[in-house]
């Protein structure tokens, strides 16, 4: 059986000049000494950012729990922030902290992802469709928020499902971070065009205010994106400075969950035509 699980290290990494040895030269990394036991950590500060967006989404995620008062929307949000609070903290236990050790150490070959970054993405996802549902429970009501209940629940079993296939074959293209993004962007553009339309024809102060948590979250990726495209990490590397595509992910993530943090929770009601 665990051979079936350990197929997916088959999938080597993409920089084929990754090993044993080069893996400290592509990436800064510390080594801590503790009760005899060498620890490696890389990158260190990445590490700590990834950790603290973690830390930070668990405890808002379980403020929204506090303060459900009967609001199934505020209940959705609090599993929403839950489930992407947890997945970071995979995620960066992964592709920051633990990288050598779990896909590296003892290799020949560097592996390109673990069972740690692939759960990540099925939290991740699920995570947006329980955002989905947390608005629909507070935007919609009818046979619109039984669709949209509905499209939350088949989404993320069917994706669960491909990218369990996809780690156990393995299949790359299935368990990509670009192919998790793609399949979130319906559900993330109907939340924009739902929350922007409301806010025009009534006015409410929920939705120009869960607009703005969009336009954050969309602005995060654009960053992400434009700095990995101009590959401003190697060239930042090559002068000493390591501040990653993921950084700036995580950075600008960081002041996104305070946002919510600071100004959605009180405002997040279940729905109701007058606010």
């Amino acid at each position: 059986m665990l051979s079936v699980f350990n197929r997916l290290k088959s999938i080597p990494h993409e920089d084929e000049e990754l090993n044993d040895e080069t893996w400290f030269t592509k990436q800064p990394c510390a080594k801590l000494s503790i009760a005899s036991k060498e620890i490696i950590i890389t990158q260190p500060l990445s590490t700590f950012w990834v950790y603290l967006l973690g830390v930070l989404t668990v405890i808002v995620g379980l403020y929204f729990f506090a303060i459900q008062e009967g609001e199934q929307s505020r209940l959705w949000w609090g599993i929403s922030l839950l489930l992407w609070g947890i997945g970071a903290l995979l995620a960066g236990t992964s592709y920051q902290a633990f990288g050598y050790t779990i896909k590296c150490k003892g290799r020949e070959k560097c592996a390109w992802t673990s069972w740690w970054e692939v759960i990540y993405l099925m939290f991740q996802q699920v995570s947006i469709n329980a955002l989905l549902v947390a608005v629909a429970y507070s935007c919609t009501t009818g046979i619109l928020q039984e669709v949209l209940l509905w499209y939350a629940l088949i989404s993320s079993v069917g994706y669960i499902i491909l990218t369990f296939i996809g780690g156990i074959v393995p299949i790359k293209s299935l368990i990509t971070f670009e192919l998790m993004v793609w399949i979130s962007t319906p559900a993330f553009v109907f939340l924009c065009a739902l929350n922007a339309w409301r806010y025009f024809a009534y006015g409410y102060t929920m939705d120009i205010l869960l607009l703005g948590c969009w336009i954050i979250l969309l602005g995060s990726m654009i960053a992400y994106w434009m700095y990995y495209k101009k590959g401003i990490t190697d060239k930042l590397w090559k002068k000493g400075v390591w501040f990653s595509e993921n950084d700036v992910l995580h950075v600008t993530l960081i002041i996104w969950i305070i946002y919510i943090a600071a100004v959605l929770p009180k405002h997040i009601t279940d729905y109701n035509m007058i606010f």
